[in-house]
């Protein structure tokens, strides 16, 4: 009886919105062959054929699982192979080797096999991908009817004396309703075209409110019904809850540690030391967003939360969130 050794491959795919480049490796590093392959599910399928052709598929790593090679991400792990995430090339080795598509596949199948790339990707293939597709469409709606309402502001301030007079002190949710609800006359003709451009700009305020209401009826369950608990927590809403859980992903185990978690929403130190100097700096690289919800968490137990019952001996208790504040 004749034994056959099927040997492992690893796998490294450099994404692009159009076309992967793929190159694989024999189980000693070296090269069986780099393939081009398009962006689309038969080319998915093409990919993961070429790749077992050599052996039995071990390991990939992708550049780009959050953005381009998502797609790809999600075919190889519902066909049961094992995928890690790679960062972009090693500026130095860029410089020395040069740049190219297929260096990068070939790089990104040497950080794999290396152990160099090893953080799972997010998956984006749950209630957590749905959420932070809905927080992408309420993040510009906000944003577009903020504008909106400066814009109308600014006009106001530049305005003819009667609109500055009626307008100037308004509150931000009347000035929408009242600008909604003008009807211009013919008369002046920069009054008149003025009072027309506020018009439409309120309407606009009042159908991104509707916009972002609806949203906040698709999210707000999708949040509370994964996350109960995090809901249930004083100073975390809806907003910032949906944050923390699109900066786990849908699969947050993931994260080994809480230090690791901390590093991700950028609130872990690292250091900084230097001769006699030691001491550490916060590490600004991770989740802006999920750094500015644990900022908005911290400000509102600060401001609102109750103050824990003193020791018994009358000392205030070391965990009190806003003494440790006010000594730092």
């Amino acid at each position: 009886m004749t034994i056959v050794e099927t040997r492992a491959i690893t796998g490294g795919v450099d994404t692009h919105a159009d076309m992967h480049v793929a190159a694989a490796l024999d189980p000693i590093g070296g090269l069986l062959g780099v393939q081009e392959f398009p962006a689309t599910l038969a080319g998915y399928t093409r990919l993961l054929d070429w790749m077992g052709g050599f052996g039995t598929i071990a390991l990939v790593g992708i550049e780009g699982t959050g953005s381009y090679g998502a797609g790809l991400a999600r075919h190889m792990a519902a066909a049961g192979i094992r995928v890690v995430e790679v960062d972009r090339s090693d500026r130095q080795d860029r410089r020395r080797q040069g740049k190219s598509d297929p260096l990068d596949a070939v790089s990104a199948a040497r950080a794999a096999q290396s152990g160099r790339a090893r953080g799972a990707p997010k998956g984006r293939d749950g209630a957590v991908e749905a959420v932070r597709a809905l927080m992408v469409a309420k993040r510009s709606a906000r944003s577009e009817r903020t504008q909106a309402i400066n814009q109308a502001r600014a006009l106001i301030v530049t305005g003819p004396e009667d609109l500055r007079a009626r307008f100037a002190a308004h509150a931000t949710a009347d000035l929408v309703t009242d600008l909604a609800s003008l009807r211009p006359r013919p008369g002046a003709v920069v009054g008149y075209h003025t009072r027309i451009a506020l018009r439409e700009l309120g309407r606009r305020a009042e159908f991104l409110d509707s916009q972002i209401a609806c949203l906040d009826a698709l999210i707000v369950p999708l949040v509370t019904g994964h996350t109960p608990s995090l809901i249930a927590l004083h100073g975390v809403g809806p907003d910032t809850a949906a944050l923390l859980l699109v900066a786990a992903g849908d699969h947050p185990e993931r994260l080994r540690s809480e230090a690791a978690w901390a590093h991700l929403c950028a609130a872990a130190p690292i250091p900084a030391s230097s001769g006699k100097t030691k001491r550490h700096r916060l590490n600004p690289a991770g989740d802006r967003q999920a750094n500015h919800a644990l900022w908005r968490i911290v400000i509102t137990r600060m401001s609102s939360h109750p103050r824990p019952a003193p020791t018994s001996n009358g000392a205030p208790p070391k965990a009190c969130p806003r003494q440790r504040s006010s000594a730092a």
